[in-house]
């Protein structure tokens, strides 16, 4: 039987000459197997040509460096090509025999079954990649970062796996170290300095798989798929392997759900990976809605440091017993965490230096008297020593700090609606009323009044703060004040602050028992208020219908509303 290029043993001898048999023979072969071939870019003698010792070491080589799918694709067209190249040269000098083609069928079909059970195999690791290698995928991508992000959690060409995670949430994921150690200076120094590993698994048991493919995604494609379950571990991965980027990314979008519910787990998060500006940003968030975050579940899950850090503050806004019942919930929580009994001296102990933040000197003696001193966290002497400074004079010393919070009591914001100052106003169990509006969004912790015109006296005061539209109370106090007979005013304070939203009518009201009083003139319809640090607030007074008292824009009581933005 005549031999033909596909069946033909080779022999040894020059090179040269059998290239031009090769291609003696290939011009034989019709125009589709031609231009086929040209297609792959097939040359001859890659058809042909066994490959020599050096070059199969190189394949080898490269093989080594590319992922088992890439590795096996290659190969299939390889042995295609070559096999499709032998049918036709056997078909030129074999026209009669039906075995070439037969044999052919038959190899691409346990091909095709291969390639079905390494597909299988793929499929069963716990990566990103499933399923062949298209070939020339490149073609698909027209820019690199597509190219780049095609490559994310992909076995193709990897050279390095990480073992993510610990016990049963491990992940094994493939990368690629050029496109980690381009990114971060973290993995360069791993693959590539001094001290590189060689490990192929490298294990990180101290982060989280989903955390690790979301630095990974961003590495190589420059994507941030975050969201709240996976925003603080991958804080944490992106500052463990020094991607900026991705940090701010995950600080921003903490930024953007920030609220009283999250605001002191946050906080603890934002003190731990060390982010000023977003522990600001909570701190903030915690002092214009203290009795909320307070209430929220987190604050009893942060530490004394961080609860140290609050209470220190003169920003809170709430009064100081709300504060001190919160405190005491946050201990019973520390006590359970410590597994110790929940007794007073217990609660004494894991609170530590944060029992010294409490105010109770701004607590009323009633505040006092049905809450701190009925605890038995104080001792007695402590006690004892409130007790005392609320009801004598001068006032003794107590071991805790007597600074006003800036939003009840101390640096809060005055407006004054009054130009002058006139004597003889008397009061009979009516209210005193006016109305008011503001253009943007305050709280109100008091009002101003005005006291005696016959010495010091004392009055019996209620004030209010109604909503006009809807009659509902926003905040009320009952209280006693002492005036010195100046004409001064004096503060009274709501228990709460009290929020006044813009463009919105209120009735602030306060009704007196007491000796006749000063009282205001000439008053303001319009007052913009400007402060340096929080800008401009414009309150503009109406009167106020009904049995007001006689007060009215022009005249009256309720001289100064107290607040802060």
């Amino acid at each position: 039987m005549a031999s033909g290029g596909g069946n033909k043993k080779r022999q040894p001898g020059n090179r040269k000459n059998r290239e031009a048999n090769v291609d003696s023979n290939l011009q034989h072969c019709d125009d589709n197997s031609v231009a086929h071939n040209a297609e792959h870019h097939l040359m001859p003698e890659q058809c042909e040509e066994p490959m020599s010792t050096d070059s199969h070491e190189a394949g080898t080589f490269n093989q080594q460096h590319l992922g088992p799918a890439a590795q096996y694709c290659q190969q299939k067209q390889h042995q295609q090509h070559q096999q499709q190249v032998q049918h036709h040269m056997h078909v030129q000098h074999n026209p009669s025999s039906p075995h070439q083609h037969c044999s052919t069928q038959v190899h691409d079909h346990n091909i095709s079954e291969s390639l079905h059970s390494h597909t299988t195999t793929l499929s069963s690791l716990n990566t990103g990649f499933s399923g062949p290698v298209p070939y020339n995928w490149q073609a698909s991508k027209t820019n690199v970062k597509d190219r780049l992000a095609f490559m994310f959690n992909n076995e193709v060409m990897s050279d390095v796996h990480f073992v993510v995670g610990k016990e049963m949430n491990t992940q094994r994921i493939p990368a690629h170290k050029f496109v980690l150690s381009v990114g971060s200076a973290v993995f360069d120094a791993m693959f590539n300095g001094a001290m590189a590993t060689t490990s192929e698994d490298i294990e990180l048991p101290d982060v989280e798989p989903a955390a690790f493919l979301a630095l990974l995604r961003f590495l190589y494609s420059d994507e941030v798929h975050i969201d709240a379950e996976t925003v603080m571990t991958t804080l944490y991965t992106a500052k463990k392997y020094a991607v900026p980027a991705l940090e701010t990314a995950c600080v921003d979008f903490l930024k953007k759900n920030l609220c009283s519910d999250n605001a002191f787990m946050l906080l603890t998060q934002a003190r731990l990976f060390d982010e000023p500006q977003l522990a600001g940003l909570c701190l903030e968030t915690i002092d214009k809605n203290t009795y909320e975050a307070l209430s929220a579940e987190g604050f009893t899950d942060i530490d004394r440091d961080t609860l140290c850090v609050v209470l220190e503050r003169d920003t809170l806004g709430i009064r100081e017993s709300k504060l001190f019942s919160a405190v005491c919930r946050w201990a019973e929580a520390e006590c359970q965490r410590h597994g110790i009994a929940i007794t007073p001296e217990n609660q004494r102990q894991v609170l530590g230096p944060a029992l010294q933040q409490i105010r109770f000197p701004l607590m009323s003696v009633e505040e006092f008297a049905m809450g701190p001193a009925q605890s038995n966290l104080l001792q007695d002497r402590e006690t004892v020593q409130l007790f005392l400074y609320f009801t004598v004079n001068p006032k003794p010393t107590v071991p805790f700090l007597d600074v006003p919070r800036c939003c009840l009591t101390g640096k809060e914001q005055v407006v004054s609606r009054f130009c002058q100052i006139e004597s003889r106003w008397g009061y009979s169990g009516t209210s005193d009323r006016i109305r008011f509006m503001v253009n943007r969004r305050i709280f109100v912790v008091g009002f101003g009044l005005y006291g005696s015109i016959h010495g010091p006296a004392e009055y019996v005061v209620n004030i209010q703060i109604i909503c006009t539209d809807t009659g509902k109370i926003g905040g009320q106090s009952n209280s006693t004040f002492q005036c010195d007979g100046s004409n001064s005013t004096f503060r009274l304070m709501f228990k709460e602050p009290v929020e006044i939203l813009p463009n919105i009518n209120y009735t602030a009201c306060a009704t007196l028992k007491g000796p006749d009083s000063y009282y205001g003139t000439k008053g303001l319809r319009k007052v913009t208020h400007e402060s340096p640090t929080s800008g401009k607030v414009t309150f503009q007074f109406t009167y106020a219908a009904g049995n007001n008292n006689g007060t009215s824009v022009e005249d009256g009581q309720i001289p100064e509303i107290i607040f802060y933005t």
